[in-house]
């Protein structure tokens, strides 16, 4: 018999995370505590490449907090005390988001971990480190890996997109390959892996898109995803030719229609953390779908109820 929160979890037809969570942890509330390491990223450093890719501005997905250069401490503080008085979160997720949180020596990776673990330890419960596939190795595993017996560990990886032509045109600096290694590289590890997927490249088709769906799905080492539609925004490349020749994005009913085509061909395990993405007003050019994140979840949601949708119906 489901308990209640394990029927929440499923009640919107998709395994979605906020439910997973709140079963997860007896019914406390978890939020992730956004943190910015200081890190750079080899397609920006020249070592793989120069000005990221072509879809990225780091300023468009980081807290403005973040920016402000505050210090590691600072940033655990004031975010778990405003997770507090805006979601009454309980406990917290550690999650180091802004660009790559694996590109330095495991030593410095420790240093900041170890750190960020540190503050009001007793209220975390779990360590979420984002970064590029081509910047994992068993070392930087292994110290992951370290963690997984006092906390719940998360290594979130950009997949965007499963094909390599994607991956030149957008300037990624890695290949599927990459990701296919680093997958194989955690095959059996403690860590919960989570995949980063950008629906909307306007070369692919619904079809070619669609068919992600099979690649997570043949990974079972792969617990969550995050599916992002493609948004253009100043001080990317993108931004700037979308400016000189604008290119077909998704409509929020677009994407909606495509989302009920695509979670019947996931794998039901797979946890969904994220259905979309949002980037900061002032940043944003384009697709402006002129409503609020809780709006645009609620859109969505209701389209895929309405439509019957259950994830992994169609396998």
């Amino acid at each position: 018999m489901l308990t209640d929160s394990a029927t929440a979890q499923w009640e919107k037809g998709y395994n979605n995370y906020g439910p997973w969570l709140r079963q997860k942890y007896n019914g406390q509330r978890v939020f992730k505590v956004i943190v910015d390491g200081g890190f750079t990223c080899p397609n920006r450093d020249g070592s793989k490449g120069y000005g990221g890719c072509t879809y990225c501005n780091v300023d468009s997905f980081t807290p403005s907090v973040s920016r402000k250069n505050p210090s590691l401490r600072e940033q655990v503080i004031q975010g778990m005390e405003r997770a507090r008085k805006g979601n009454k979160a309980d406990k917290f997720i550690i999650y180091f988001q802004p660009n790559t949180n694996t590109y330095a020596p495991a030593h410095y990776l420790k240093m900041l971990y170890d750190e960020a673990l540190s503050i009001n330890t007793e209220h975390i419960v779990g360590l979420s480190v984002g970064t590029r596939p081509d910047c994992i190795d068993a070392e930087k595993i292994a110290l992951l890996e370290s963690y997984t017996d006092r906390f719940d560990v998360d290594l979130e990886m950009g997949m965007e997109s499963i094909y390599n032509d994607t991956l030149n045109q957008i300037n990624r600096g890695c290949s599927h390959d990459d990701l296919l290694k680093a997958l194989a590289l955690v095959k059996n590890s403690k860590l919960d892996i989570c995949v980063h997927t950008i629906f909307g490249f306007p070369w692919e088709t619904k079809e070619m898109m669609l068919k992600y769906a099979d690649e997570i799905n043949r990974h079972e080492q792969i617990k969550f995803v995050k599916f992002h539609h493609l948004h253009i925004v100043e001080g990317s490349v993108m931004g700037v030719k979308y400016k000189r020749e604008p290119f077909k994005l998704f409509s929020l009913e677009e994407y909606a229609d495509f989302l009920c085509e695509l979670l019947p061909l996931v794998r039901p395990d797979v946890v969904i953390q994220r259905l979309f993405g949002i980037s900061d007003w002032e940043l944003l050019i384009a697709p402006n779908w002129d409503l609020k994140k809780s709006e645009i979840q609620h859109f969505i949601d209701k389209r895929i109820i309405e439509r019957g949708v259950v994830q992994g119906s169609a396998l």
